[in-house]
């Protein structure tokens, strides 16, 4: 979900302009598509992340920020995700999975650590490769987030 987020409109601004973005509240599309209604290239959907309504194949990039920490919110034990959440997780990688074209990239944006993360990117049904970074070391007092980047058709590192 892009929430109320600029991002869909800053990366417009640094040339990015087929930008598809979707959330689950109808009121926050239709605020985002007037809010952004300057900029052609952006499109907006109201859409349920477990059940993208886009042919196979049709992004050469899927970047969510956060949108994936929302499945985990009600977890209160990060080392034992309960079944419901792990297939949450699980149906939302498919279908972005499903979504990439042949080398194709899906970059995500979590505050979840690596040992928490990796399990349920690291798949080999998903066919993609995975890379992660840690990034706001430097900030003192910041939270840290994490850059995962998974590339479609690449093998997963054992």
């Amino acid at each position: 979900g892009c929430g109320n987020s600029a991002l869909s409109h800053d990366l417009h601004e640094l040339g990015y302009t087929d930008v598809t973005s979707i959330d689950f509240s109808p009121a926050c599309i239709a605020a985002m598509r007037a809010r952004y209604a300057c900029c052609p290239g952006l499109r907006w959907a109201v859409m349920d992340i477990r059940a993208l309504a886009f042919p196979d194949a049709s992004f050469d990039v899927v970047l969510e920020k956060g949108t994936l920490d929302v499945l985990m919110v009600e977890e209160t034990d990060p080392w034992e995700v309960s079944p419901q959440a792990a297939a949450a997780m699980r149906r939302v990688l498919a279908e972005v999975s499903r979504l990439l074209r042949p080398g194709g990239c899906f970059i995500s944006i979590p505050f979840a650590q690596p040992h928490f993360r990796k399990p349920h990117y690291a798949q080999e049904a998903f066919g993609w490769s995975l890379r992660h970074a840690a990034c706001g070391d430097g900030d003192t007092g910041a939270f840290h987030y994490f850059l995962y980047v998974m590339r479609k058709g690449q093998p997963l590192d054992p």
